[in-house]
C-alpha cells in the first residue's frame, strides 16, 4: 500500500513536467543590446546606390535597418557576414521585405560607388551602398555605431584594412536596438529578427 501511494505521488509530480515539455521554448535574443542604445538617427551618409542622395540612419515605421561596416575586397569577414544575412532573410520569408540593409565602406579609396553597389546588392538585392571621401564624416558615423576600423599601407605600399565585424539593427527612432557579433549564424539572426518584429 505504501509503495502504491508513493508511485501515485511520483506520477502526480511527473505530470507537470510532461506538460512543460510540450510547450514551445521561449525565444531568446542571440545579439546584444546596449543601455542606453546608441542613437544614430541624426547622422547620414551619401548613398551611392541612389545617385549620392543622403541616407539617414532611421528605419521607416514598422521596419528595421541593418547596417554593416566593411569593404569589397575583404577576403572573409564581409562575404561570410553578408551571406549569413542573406540566408536569414530566406528563412523569415516575407518579413524580410520589412528590413533594409546598408553597407558602409571603410575603404572608400578603392571602393567607388558602382563597385560597392554591385558588391552589396549581390547579397541583398535592394541594399544601400554608403560611402564618403570625407574621413571625418566616416569616423563620426563609425564612432556613433561603436564600429572600429583601420586602413594602412605596408612597406610594399599595399593597403591593409581591419575592421570590426558587427551588424547593427536600427529602429524607426534611429536607435541601435540590437548588435550581432561576427560569426553569428543565419538561424540566430532569423530568430532575433522574428523576436524584434513580435515585440514591435
Amino acid at each position: 500500500m505504501k509503495f502504491r501511494l508513493a508511485a501515485l505521488a511520483l506520477a502526480a509530480l511527473a505530470l507537470p513536467l510532461v506538460a512543460c515539455g510540450d510547450d514551445k521554448e521561449a525565444k531568446v535574443l542571440s545579439g546584444y543590446q546596449l543601455t542606453p542604445p546608441p542613437a544614430v538617427g541624426a547622422l547620414s551618409m551619401p548613398d551611392a546606390s541612389a545617385d549620392g542622395a543622403e541616407f539617414t540612419f532611421v528605419s521607416a515605421a514598422d521596419r528595421y535597418l541593418i547596417v554593416y561596416f566593411g569593404y569589397t575586397s575583404c577576403p572573409d569577414v564581409c562575404p561570410t557576414t553578408l551571406a549569413e544575412v542573406k540566408k536569414a532573410f530566406k528563412q523569415i520569408g516575407d518579413t524580410a521585405e520589412q528590413i533594409d540593409v546598408a553597407m558602409i565602406t571603410v575603404d572608400p579609396e578603392r571602393d567607388d560607388g558602382d563597385l560597392l553597389t554591385r558588391y552589396v546588392q549581390s547579397f541583398i538585392d535592394d541594399a544601400h551602398a554608403l560611402r564618403t571621401d570625407d574621413t571625418a564624416e566616416l569616423e563620426a558615423v563609425a564612432k556613433a555605431f561603436g564600429a572600429s576600423y583601420t586602413v594602412t599601407k605596408n612597406d610594399a605600399g599595399e593597403i591593409e584594412v581591419s575592421h570590426s565585424g558587427n551588424l547593427y539593427v536600427v529602429d524607426q527612432n534611429g536607435d541601435v536596438v540590437l548588435q550581432w557579433p561576427f560569426g553569428l549564424k543565419a538561424d540566430a539572426i532569423a530568430t532575433d529578427l522574428e523576436i524584434l518584429f513580435e515585440k514591435a
